[in-house]
C-alpha cells in the first residue's frame, strides 16, 4: 500500500518538475525558434540573390555587407572579421609581427614613395631612406597601385628575397636593391629613457602581445638610474588586451589589488581582475599622460591608477570606451567580435561615455547625459564620476596647430623639406638639442615660394558664409565695397603666417628632420623641449608638496570630473590672443 502511493507521489514529483522545466525553458525555446528561423530565411534569401540576380555577383562581398549591416546597429566594436581579413586583423588587434622590409610607404601622384624606415632592418640596412620612390618589386611595376597593394607584394615569408628598383631625388639613376625579408616586430613600447628633473620616460602605444613585458623591460632599465619617478605617456594609445592593462598595473600596484571588473548579460563572462604579482616600482612618483585619443586599456590604466590614487592623471580627458569585446571563431576562419561586457575600474565607475543600447528613433547614438552621470569615491575620498572617460587631476589645454601648419604637413611640404635637408647634411647633433636655426627657418621659406599651400582661415570662412548669407537676402551689393577691403586685409594678413606661426612649424619641421637621423626616437626626442604634457609631468613630480595634494585631494583636486568640465573649456587669455591671430 505504502509502496504504491510511493510510486504516485514520485510520479506527480516527475510530472510537476519536468512542467516546471518546460515552462521555464519556454521563452529560451522561442528564442531559439526565432533563431532558427531567421537564419533559414537569410540563408534562402543569401541562395536565390547569388543564383538570379541579373548581373554577377561577389558572393564574399554580399555576405560580408550583410553581416556588417546587421551588426551596424550594435556599436563600432563589434564586427565580423571574413577569412580574407584575418591577417590584418591580427596584425592591428592582437600582434605586431609580420614579415617584411621594415618600411611604410604612401602613395602621391600614383607613385609609391617610403614615408619611414624602422631602425636594424632590412630597409635601413640597405640604405633606403623616406622620400625615396620605390618603382618596381620583384620586377612588378607600381605606377598606379594603392598602398594596400604594394603592402601585399612587401609582406611574406621571412627569409625571401624581395628586388626592389628605388629612386632617390638627388640621384640621376634608380638602383636595384635586393632585400631578404625579415620577421618585423614592431614594438608596443615605441621609445623610453631619461628625461628632464631625472624622470623616467615610456611610451607605450598599444596594449597589444607582450605590451606589459616591454614596459616592464623598459621599467627595469629605467630604474638603474634611479629615477626620480616614472611618466607613462598614454597619449593616442587606442587600447588593446585588458589582461595587458593588469599586469601594467601591477607594475606599480601590491599584490592583490582589484584592477578592473568586467560585467556583461552572460554570468560566467563576469570577472574581476588582480593584480597577481608582487610591483617592481610600488613607490616610485607616477604619472600617465592622457588625451581624447586615449581609449579602452588606456583608460584601464588611467582610470585604476587614479581610483587607486596611485598616479596624477596630467593632460584631456580620454576618449570614453568602457567596453569589452571577445572574438568568437566562425566556419572557414572566419570571426566574430563581440562586445560581451562593460568594464569597471576600481572605484565602481563605467567610464563608457556613448550609449549604444539606448538609440534615438533615427538610429543615432547619444553620449551619457550630464544629469545621468553619477559620483563615485577614489580609495583615498576623493570624487570621480563616469560615463565619460578619464577625466585628467591636470587638465592641459591641447595644443592646436594653426591652419597653415596643418596644410604644410598634410600637403607633405614639411616631409619634402627635410628629404632634401638630410641630402644636403649628412649628419646633425643630438636630436634632443637639435634645432633650425634662423637662415635654415627663412632657407625653408623661401623652398615654399613656388609652392601651392593654399588653405582657409576661420576669418575666411566666417567671411565667405557673410557673402553666401548675404547674397541670399539681396543685400550683397550693399556691403560690397567693405568686404572687399576686409577680404584684402585678411589675405594681406595671411601672408606673414609663416612668421606669426613660426615656432610651431619649426616645431614640427624639427621633429621630421630629426626623425630622419634617428629615427622615431630622434622624432620623440626632438618634440621633448616643446611637450607641454611632459613639462608639467617633470613639474609636478619634482614638486612633492603639489603631489601629495592631489593624490590626497587636497583643495581644488578634491573632485574629478563634472565640477571641472567647464574650468576645461574655458579659454586662457593666451588662447584667445592665439585666435585672435588666426582671424
Amino acid at each position: 500500500m505504502k509502496s504504491g502511493i510511493m510510486k504516485k507521489y514520485k510520479k506527480f514529483l516527475l510530472s510537476a518538475g519536468l512542467l516546471a522545466l518546460a515552462l521555464g525553458i519556454w521563452s529560451f525555446s522561442d528564442d531559439l525558434f526565432q533563431i532558427s528561423k531567421n537564419l533559414e530565411v537569410f540563408a534562402s534569401l543569401y541562395k536565390e540573390v547569388n543564383i538570379n540576380y541579373v548581373d554577377e555577383i561577389n558572393s564574399a562581398k554580399l555576405l560580408k555587407t550583410g553581416a556588417d549591416a546587421m551588426l551596424d546597429g550594435l556599436d563600432p566594436y563589434t564586427e565580423f572579421v571574413p577569412e580574407s581579413e584575418i591577417e590584418d586583423y591580427k596584425l592591428h588587434y592582437v600582434s605586431t609581427q609580420y614579415g617584411g622590409i621594415g618600411a611604410s610607404i604612401f602613395s602621391r601622384e600614383n607613385k609609391v614613395y617610403i614615408s619611414s624606415v624602422f631602425e636594424g632592418y632590412p630597409a635601413q640596412k640597405a640604405d633606403m631612406r623616406p622620400g625615396d620612390q620605390v618603382m618596381k618589386i620583384n620586377d612588378i611595376v607600381l605606377d598606379g597601385k594603392n598602398s594596400d597593394q604594394v603592402s601585399a607584394l612587401l609582406k611574406g615569408s621571412k627569409g625571401a628575397v624581395v628586388k626592389l628598383l628605388v629612386k632617390r631625388n638627388s640621384e640621376d639613376k634608380p638602383v636595384e636593391k635586393d632585400l631578404v625579408r625579415d620577421e618585423i616586430k614592431q614594438p608596443n613600447v615605441s621609445y623610453y629613457g631619461m628625461v628632464a628633473g631625472n624622470m623616467g620616460y615610456i611610451k607605450l602605444d598599444r596594449f597589444l602581445e607582450n605590451s606589459a613585458d616591454e614596459v616592464t623591460s623598459a621599467l627595469i632599465a629605467l630604474k638603474k638610474n634611479n629615477p626620480n619617478g616614472i611618466i607613462l605617456d598614454l597619449r593616442s594609445n587606442g587600447g588593446g588586451i585588458l589582461q595587458e592593462a593588469v599586469k601594467i598595473v601591477n607594475l606599480f600596484v601590491q599584490k592583490d589589488v582589484e584592477i578592473v571588473s568586467q560585467k556583461g548579460k552572460i554570468k560566467e563572462k563576469n570577472f574581476t581582475y588582480k593584480t597577481m604579482a608582487e610591483p617592481l616600482a610600488a613607490d616610485l612618483p607616477l604619472t600617465v599622460l592622457v588625451n581624447s585619443r586615449s581609449a579602452s586599456a588606456s583608460e584601464i590604466v588611467a582610470g585604476s591608477l587614479q581610483d587607486l590614487d596611485r598616479a596624477i592623471i596630467i593632460g584631456q580627458r580620454s576618449y570614453g570606451k568602457g567596453l569589452v569585446q571577445q572574438t568568437f571563431p566562425l566556419p572557414y576562419n572566419s570571426l566574430v567580435k563581440i562586445t560581451i561586457a562593460k568594464y569597471y575600474v576600481p572605484s565602481g565607475r563605467c567610464i563608457q561615455e556613448i550609449d549604444y543600447t539606448h538609440r534615438k528613433d533615427d538610429g543615432s547614438v547619444v553620449k551619457v547625459a550630464d544629469s545621468l552621470m553619477h559620483e563615485f569615491k577614489t580609495k583615498d575620498g576623493r570624487s570621480v564620476y563616469d560615463g565619460s572617460g578619464i577625466y585628467p587631476d591636470i587638465f592641459i589645454k591641447p595644443d592646436r596647430f594653426a591652419n597653415v601648419t596643418q596644410t604644410l604637413i598634410g600637403k607633405l611640404f614639411l616631409f619634402d623639406y627635410a628629404t632634401k635637408y638630410r641630402e644636403a647634411h649628412p649628419k646633425i647633433g643630438d636630436a634632443r638639442t637639435f634645432a633650425l636655426t634662423d637662415a635654415e627657418y627663412d632657407d625653408f621659406v623661401k623652398y615654399l615660394a613656388d609652392k601651392n599651400y593654399t588653405y582657409n582661415t576661420s576669418s575666411e570662412k566666417v567671411l565667405a558664409t557673410l557673402k553666401t548669407e548675404a547674397t541670399k537676402e539681396k543685400q550683397f551689393d550693399q556691403i560690397q565695397t567693405e568686404y572687399d577691403v576686409l577680404k584684402t586685409k585678411l589675405l594681406n594678413s595671411k601672408k606673414n603666417d609663416l612668421q606669426i606661426h613660426k615656432p610651431e612649424i619649426k616645431q614640427a619641421l624639427e621633429n621630421e628632420i630629426a626623425s630622419r637621423y634617428y629615427f622615431d626616437k630622434g622624432r620623440y626626442e626632438a618634440n621633448f623641449k616643446y611637450d607641454t604634457e611632459l613639462a608639467q609631468a617633470v613639474k609636478t613630480m619634482q614638486d612633492k608638496t603639489q603631489l601629495t595634494a592631489i593624490l590626497k585631494g587636497d583643495g581644488a583636486y578634491k573632485v574629478i570630473g563634472k565640477p571641472v568640465l567647464a574650468a576645461m573649456n574655458d579659454k586662457t587669455a593666451a588662447d584667445k590672443e592665439k585666435d585672435k591671430s588666426e582671424q
